[in-house]
């Protein structure tokens, strides 16, 4: 078995800021706690909330590493001393709290899941995160149904790609709102049944067509701000909204009416701050509904672009352009 290195390289944010003040530093390489495995990182996510991070809005939760970085996929290099799931030289991708823009990364064994012959590394870097967010809010707190309709704001992002692609494997159809008519064609190609372009078009309107007036039964919004009042119309009766992020605010007016008489549930969640005993459980549940999927090829995430571990800043100037369509990765690369 390999030797693993004292030192890494690891992207860390030098100050509070844009994609300039991420900048490489030599760390040493952590050591994994008991529950814990050390990944030897492949590829690594990039997600808003490491935007969001590098900027200073987004503290990491206690105990967490202060680097960026939510979803890993690489080789497991060195197990704690109560990990059974994985095993040194295991293929694994992982949520992790933090610490995934670096060479090496701790991830919480009973997180991490076997990476399947069907991805490459680089796609199971950009698969975690995402995953557990979509299967958590879409289906475990949305309760999506077969026959019923989703509405994904944000349809061409990472997570509304793989919301896309779980929507319709369980039988759901997909309406998704998008900013370009290219962004509109990515998300019909993976199998949305429906794209409305936000820019030109009101989606509560073309919802309304689309429905013949009836309303979708659940909605992911990752917008808020005045898409919550606009999410209530286009609800249909017993409709249910999952706020999983905040892009156009955190402040809106609504009309609490709407709710009432709709009979709405407006629900919401992020994943970071959560104990590990319940992303355990979110991948527990995965690993049994979803990864017969994956394994198959079925549903796979839709890659945007990749960057050198170095060359962090430019894939967060990528993601701040909003023109990616599905997951930017960073590629770490091992002397």
């Amino acid at each position: 078995m390999e030797k693993v290195p004292s030192q890494m390289t690891v992207i860390g944010i030098s100050k509070p800021g844009g994609p300039e003040v991420l900048l490489p530093e030599t760390r040493s390489v952590p050591v994994p706690g008991p529950a814990e495995i050390l990944v030897k990182v492949a590829a690594a996510g990039v997600n808003r909330p490491d935007v969001a991070q590098r900027s200073g809005s987004y503290p990491p939760p206690p105990g967490a590493s202060d680097l960026p970085g939510l979803e890993i996929a690489g080789e497991v290099v060195a197990v704690g001393s109560d990990a059974k799931k994985h095993k040194i030289g295991d293929r694994v991708m992982s949520l992790v709290a933090g610490g995934g823009y670096a060479q090496y990364c701790i991830a919480q064994d009973a997180q991490a899941m076997t990476v399947p012959p069907a991805l490459s590394m680089i796609e199971a870097g950009a698969l975690a995160e995402t995953l557990m967010t979509v299967w958590h809010n879409v289906f475990e707190r949305g309760g999506l149904k077969a026959g019923e309709t989703l509405l994904i704001h944000g349809g061409s992002s990472g997570i509304g790609t793989m919301a896309i692609q779980l929507a319709k494997a369980f039988g759901a159809k997909a309406i998704v709102t998008v900013g370009s008519q290219q962004k509109a064609d990515a998300c019909l190609k993976l199998g949305a049944d429906h794209a409305i372009n936000y820019k030109t078009q009101d989606f509560v309107a073309e919802v309304k067509t689309i429905t013949a007036g009836k309303g979708v039964e659940l909605i992911l919004d990752m917008v808020g701000g005045e898409y919550v009042d606009r999410n209530y119309d286009a609800a249909a009766v017993d409709g249910r909204i999952v706020q999983i992020a905040l892009l156009g605010g955190g402040k809106a007016t609504i009309n609490v009416g709407k709710i009432m008489v709709k009979r709405l549930q407006h629900t919401g969640s992020t994943l970071r701050p959560r104990s590990n005993a319940d992303k355990a459980a979110m991948v527990a549940a995965i690993e049994a509904k979803v990864m017969p999927l994956i394994r198959d090829g079925r549903i796979k995430p839709l890659m945007d672009s990749s960057f050198p571990l170095e060359k962090a800043a430019d894939a967060h100037r990528r993601m701040e352009t909003s023109e990616h369509i599905g997951k930017i990765v960073l590629v770490a690369e091992h002397s």
